[in-house]
């Protein structure tokens, strides 16, 4: 699907956004390990969580729909088979948690595998701590399929090279399985979903500064409810930011503060920002944004931070255009390992709309505040956040945009389009 977009007069109102994706993740996975009967409530329908939810029911758990999003799930036959095939999609989360989890299970065998671009994602960063645990994990160059042999695994006492959520939680998951004390210590402290939800269904977790200890433990089923997603509220935040006339307030958001830096980012640019009504549920915060039309400063972006808002990156690069001066991001070469190389692909597509952007081995380098011109075809090289940034970007453009294949954007915000359109 190609669309074509046009420059924007003004957001104004109030939206509801979709259902945190790595929580959503996380939700049906760990209640897969409870072996009982749960609801989840706010449940994510994009692509990739559905990967997830496919593969539990393919695990043996009975799971339905109640009502929009609303989910039950029955994990009493879980893990009850000796041989499974596991289709992750697009997902890469799917693909490295269940790796941990299936990888100490004894007596099973399961190849996971996934579409041509999660085929191409790297997957050692999870094998190698896995094999240290004495996992044995067939692969072809630390790429999927992987065939994964469940067996008793051993404690582990690791430091990871790079701070990473999927890796961390890799190992935990497979720690919340084995005997002993498994560690997990990061240079910056990721998002640590993970950790909270396994304390609320009571798992004997323990987190200490970056290091985080887990020891085999039964889980409870809990009735989980999901909150809105940061990551795809970073859009409309930052086109709200960007487009004049514009005043939206996006409900229910999740504000765990290991996701929250696209907020202290955009504070920092000095984004008209606010944050109404913050509550705690399931363990994590929530609450309410407001944003207005912002007069941007440019800043430098580096360190402990870029753990927070790796996700967010491509769309922070659109507000850069809109900023005055010269924003710097740094140490975010993990970008190049997503479903594109956002890096790359982000800076080419931005110089066709007309952004002064170069690239660097970690990141990129902006000079604002550029009047974007438009008036050309971007490509969003399957990659959904990639798509979703352009179109930000497209808002203050002075002539159309029109992106190529933007169906990607349903591998994770299948609603963006009509709730994006809301606002106008």
């Amino acid at each position: 699907m190609n669309i074509t977009i046009n420059k924007s007069s003004g957001l104004n109102g109030e939206i509801v956004i979709p259902p945190d994706k790595s929580i959503s993740h996380r939700s049906a996975m760990f209640l897969a390990l409870t072996g009982g009967k749960a609801e989840i409530k706010n449940f994510s329908m994009g692509a990739d969580c559905i990967s997830t939810l496919n593969i539990i029911k393919s695990l043996g758990c009975e799971a339905a729909f109640l009502g929009e999003r609303h989910l039950v799930i029955d994990a009493k036959n879980a893990f009850s088979k000796e041989l499974y095939n596991l289709d992750c999609g697009n997902s890469g989360t799917s693909m490295r948690l269940f790796s941990g989890i299936l990888a100490s299970k004894p007596n099973i065998e399961a190849v996971l595998y996934g579409d041509e671009s999660l085929s191409k994602r790297p997957m050692r960063r999870v094998i190698i701590p896995l094999e240290l645990m004495g996992a044995k994990i067939k692969h072809k160059d630390f790429r999927s399929p992987l065939t994964v042999i469940g067996k008793e695994l051993y404690p582990i006492d690791y430091k990871t090279p790079i701070a990473s959520a999927q890796v961390k939680s890799c190992i935990l998951l497979a720690g919340l399985n084995t005997y002993g004390e498994t560690k997990v210590t990061e240079p910056y402290i990721s998002r640590n979903h993970t950790e909270r939800m396994l304390k609320y269904l009571e798992a004997d977790i323990k987190t200490e500064g970056n290091t985080v200890k887990i020891k085999k433990s039964q889980l409870c089923p809990k009735n989980i409810s999901v909150c809105g997603d940061i990551s795809s509220a970073a859009f409309f935040m930052v086109a709200a930011a960007i487009t004049p006339n514009s005043d939206i307030v996006i409900k229910d958001v999740g504000l765990n503060p290991t996701r929250t830096g696209i907020v202290d980012v955009l504070k920092s640019m000095g984004a008209d920002i606010e944050i109404l009504d913050s509550r705690i549920e399931c363990n994590e915060e929530v609450g309410d944004i407001r944003i207005k039309t912002s007069e941007l400063k440019g800043i430098t972006i580096e360190g402990e931070i870029i753990p927070r808002l790796i996700d967010e990156l491509p769309v922070i690069a659109v507000a850069a255009t809109q900023a005055e001066g010269t924003t710097i991001v740094k140490d975010a070469g993990d970008l190049r390992n997503k479903e594109s190389d956002r890096i790359k692909c982000l800076v080419s597509e931005l110089k066709k709309i007309g952004a002064h952007i170069e690239e660097t081995q970690d990141g990129f380098i902006i000079e604002g505040k550029t009047q974007l011109s438009g008036d050309c075809e971007v490509e969003c090289y399957h990659d959904h956040r990639l798509a979703m940034s352009l179109y930000t970007a497209a808002l203050v453009c002075q002539k159309p945009v029109l992106i190529n294949e933007f169906q990607w954007v349903d591998i994770s915000f299948p609603e963006f389009l009509p709730l994006m359109e809301s606002l106008f």
